[in-house]
C-alpha cells in the first residue's frame, strides 16, 4: 500500500500542479515514466526539487518547470489565477490592455487565419521581437483526458484558430476552427501546419518536407486543386504550430 505523505511535511508544486489538473498520481507516472515512489517523494518534499526533476511532469501537466518549482510565486499559479471576475476585464478594456481568456481555458486568436486566397493579417504587436497576436477574452475548456489522450498535448501548448478562405477545401471549410499545438515547431511529420506567410498573416496549409533537396525546402500544399502550392526554404519558414484537430459543427 502507498505511504501517506506526513501533514506536517510541506506539498510541493508537484504535487499542486497535478491537482490542478484533477490527475491521479498513477496517471501521472504512467505518462512520465518516472516511479511512482520517486513521484511521492518529490510532491512530499523528501527531495529538493530541481528544474531537471519536473522536465518529465510538465508537458503532461501543461505548466513549465519555473512555474511548478515556484509554484504560487510564478505567475499562472497564483492561487485566484483561474479566476478572471468582469470587473477586473471591464477595467482593462478600459486602460485599453488586451484582455485574454480565463486561467485554464484555450485561447482563441482574435484573428481569422486563412487557408489561402488572403489570410487576415495578423496586428503588428510584437513582444521581444517576436508577434504577439492578440486572443480573445473567453476561451475554449476541453476534458483534459481528452488533451492528454486524443490531441497528445498539454493545455499550455493549445490554441484555436477560426479560419478564412477556400484552399483546404475540402479538409477544412471556412469559418472552421482548428486546435494547433504550439510546441510542434517543426514540420514533421508532414501534414497540416498553422504557418506564417510574408505578410505576417497566419495561414493553414499541408506541409511536405523536400529532404532531397540542398537546402532542404518545403512544400506547401493546398488541397483544393484550384490553388496553387508554393516551395519555400525550411530556414524561411515560420510554423506557429501543428493542427491537432478541426472543430466541425454541423
Amino acid at each position: 500500500m502507498a505511504r501517506k505523505i506526513r501533514s506536517g511535511r510541506q506539498l510541493t508544486g508537484l504535487y499542486h500542479a497535478r491537482e490542478a489538473r484533477h490527475m491521479s498520481r498513477s496517471e501521472l507516472v504512467r505518462l512520465s515514466g518516472v516511479s511512482k515512489q520517486q513521484l511521492s517523494r518529490l510532491e512530499g518534499g523528501q527531495i529538493r526539487m530541481r528544474l531537471d526533476h519536473l522536465k518529465p511532469f510538465a508537458k503532461h501537466l501543461g505548466y513549465t518547470p519555473e512555474q511548478i518549482l515556484l509554484w504560487g510565486r510564478y505567475p499562472g499559479t497564483m492561487p485566484d489565477d483561474h479566476i478572471e471576475s468582469s470587473d477586473v476585464l471591464g477595467a482593462h478594456r478600459e486602460r485599453g490592455e488586451p484582455v485574454g481568456p480565463p486561467r485554464g481555458q484555450i485561447p482563441e486568436l482574435d484573428i481569422r487565419a486563412g487557408l489561402g486566397g488572403g489570410g487576415v493579417p495578423a496586428r503588428e504587436v510584437r513582444k521581444e521581437g517576436r508577434h504577439a497576436d492578440p486572443v480573445k477574452s473567453e476561451g475554449w475548456v476541453f476534458p483534459p483526458s481528452f488533451v492528454r489522450e486524443q490531441l497528445h498535448s498539454a493545455p499550455g501548448q493549445l490554441l484555436v484558430l477560426d479560419t478564412n478562405g477556400d484552399s483546404m477545401a475540402p479538409t477544412i471549410l471556412s469559418g472552421e476552427r482548428v486546435v494547433v499545438d504550439t510546441g510542434h515547431k517543426m514540420p514533421t511529420p508532414d501534414g497540416l501546419y498553422a504557418i506564417r506567410d510574408t505578410f505576417g498573416s497566419i495561414v493553414v496549409k499541408r506541409l511536405q518536407v523536400m529532404r532531397n533537396t540542398k537546402p532542404t525546402k518545403v512544400k506547401i500544399i493546398s488541397d483544393n486543386p484550384n490553388h496553387n502550392n508554393e516551395e519555400t526554404p525550411l530556414a524561411d519558414l515560420e510554423v506557429v504550430g501543428k493542427v491537432l484537430s478541426c472543430l466541425k459543427l454541423f
